[in-house]
């Protein structure tokens, strides 16, 4: 069975680290503590005195001074795993943690994983062809030598960059490795660790050239790993969940997190807050509980995405070229039915069809697979079609040889709505008012990837005022946007009074307008 040396890497809290070990212990597991040499001696003193008596903990050797982007960091986990391999010949694996992070699933569930998972974990990808570097630095990192801190030692640092860069004393990547890039947060079989520290003694050179590569507990395992061990022994993934905010900060989680945190699919997670007591308290009793069921359904980080992004709605403040050179055309109407219900819009726009002659065409700006005629390739995704929406829409007006041409569009495209809305042409909107049962929300949710089969009744039950909120919002938005030509089908409302709105809309009958608002069928879920 696996058997886990946690390597710790720790500059505070001495009270969170001393019972970080002894929970992690308490099953059977080990830990490799390395506390930053530049923090106060007396907290070290304090975290050794506490463990000292357990057989399950050791220390590093040698500690180290560390610092936000250098090598000093690779190193202190270096000195950290050596002891872990010298104190535990039974671990058959190595974790890599810091003092914030916390097991979320029980140690059985974790053993049983690691064992049916003979692989390594870490993240691997290619670090100048992969998208994993957003902005910033990429080759600058590597051939160039980095000595000083960038936060700490901002002159030196950038003054020694500009140094290099202006005399051209620029260096080679060592011939027999590829570089790779991913999160510091690892998973690793022994038999990784004990060949990567031999070759760590034989390349001496790889060695020197990471000490003043700059972020270099980035590249440094994830570059090494898939140098030593075969590719399709690696899943290129870490272990350990954790979120950044907008601003590249890493997301913190409180007391409210744990059921979403138990459902997802990894083993750990970071960072957790230290005022988050009740979280801790209970992800502590988790880890050694026995006979856990854990419903996976691993939504954590779109419904982070969707529940933050309720607050970030902005406006665009200056116009797209497609908005200043080009138009539908004056004489032209484009009639757009609004509906979050896209079936019910569909079966609407397939009546439409019946009884009038105007072209109707489904989700354009929503749906891949809408059919659309061949426009010359910028039908092909629905990037190009939102990019260019009045260029597209041009385009169909004149494929079906019309001055009249009906689109569906979801009620969170307020933004293509108003932009249609601008234009010389004539926009007229048809929204569908539908009524939202918790079993639809709930499917809606796992559409989108809020939620997942294995999604606990409690998240769905805290999860499903946030959407419907979000539905009213949309609704709410179009509204108070005051479009000029603006029509409602409500749910709720009668055949004759749903009629009179459609009529309006498309300029037919009342006859012709009741012959559709009567069909049976037409709000059916």
């Amino acid at each position: 069975m696996a058997r886990i040396a946690y390597i710790l890497l720790c500059h505070k809290d001495t009270d969170a680290i001393i019972k970080q070990a002894e929970r992690l212990t308490a099953v059977g597991d080990y830990m490799s503590i390395h506390f930053d040499a530049s923090a106060d001696p007396a907290l070290y003193q304090t975290i050794r005195d506490a463990l000292i008596s357990n057989p399950n903990v050791t220390f590093a050797q040698k500690r180290i001074r560390c610092g936000w982007g250098e090598w000093s960091l690779v190193q202190a986990t270096l000195y950290a795993v050596e002891a872990a391999v010298k104190a535990f010949p039974r671990a058959t694996h190595f974790y890599m943690l810091s003092g914030d992070c916390m097991a979320i699933k029980s140690a059985e569930y974790t053993h049983q994983f690691l064992d049916d998972n003979e692989a390594d974990f870490i993240e691997s990808f290619d670090y100048f062809n992969s998208d994993w570097i957003k902005t910033g630095w990429t080759k600058e990192r590597l051939i160039y030598r980095h000595w000083f801190n960038e936060r700490t030692q901002k002159k030196l640092f950038y003054g020694m960059f500009h140094l290099q860069k202006r005399l051209g004393l620029t260096r080679k990547i060592p011939s027999d490795i590829q570089v790779q890039i991913g999160s510091q947060w690892w998973c690793l079989r022994r038999q990784t660790i004990e060949t990567l520290l031999e070759f760590c003694k034989k390349r001496r050179d790889v060695i020197r050239f990471f000490r003043t590569t700059w972020i270099p507990d980035e590249t440094f395992f994830q570059t090494l790993v898939p140098h030593i061990v075969p590719k399709n022994e690696i899943r290129t993934r870490t272990l350990t969940f954790l979120m950044f905010t907008d601003y590249g900060m890493p997301v913190t989680f409180h007391n409210d997190h744990y059921d979403l945190l138990v459902s997802q699919d990894y083993l750990f997670a970071r960072k957790i807050s230290a005022d988050a007591r009740d979280l801790k308290r209970r992800l502590g009793l988790l880890y050694s509980a026995k006979n856990v069921a854990f419903q996976i359904s691993n939504e954590g980080r779109n419904l982070y995405k969707f529940l933050t992004g309720r607050g970030r709605i902005g406006r665009r403040f200056s116009t797209r070229f497609w908005e200043t050179e080009s138009t539908l055309g004056r004489e032209r109407e484009m009639l757009i039915v609004v509906c979050k219900k896209w079936h019910v819009a569909k079966r609407v726009l397939e009546r439409i069809r019946q009884v009038t002659n105007v072209p109707a065409l489904e989700y354009v700006f929503n749906e891949e697979d809408t059919p659309l005629p061949a426009l010359g390739g910028i039908e092909k995704t629905l990037g190009k079609r939102t990019r260019h929406r009045r260029a597209l829409m041009r385009m169909l007006f004149d494929y079906f040889e019309t001055d009249r041409l009906i689109v569906c569009m979801d009620p969170g495209n307020l933004d293509l709505l108003e932009d249609f809305a601008a234009d010389r042409s004539t926009t007229r909107i048809l929204e569908i008012d539908c009524h939202f049962s918790d079993d639809y929300l709930i499917g809606h949710a796992m559409r989108v990837g809020l939620a997942g089969d294995q999604t606990s009744r409690e998240t769905l039950r805290r999860l499903l005022p946030t959407i419907r909120n979000d539905m009213v919002f949309e609704s709410d938005a179009i509204r108070d946007s005051h479009f000029e030509h603006h029509s409602r089908l409500r749910e709720s409302a009668s055949t004759d009074r749903n009629a009179s709105e459609l009529a309006e809309f498309l300029g037919v009958t009342h006859e012709k307008a009741h012959e559709i608002t009567s069909t049976e069928y037409l709000f059916i879920d």
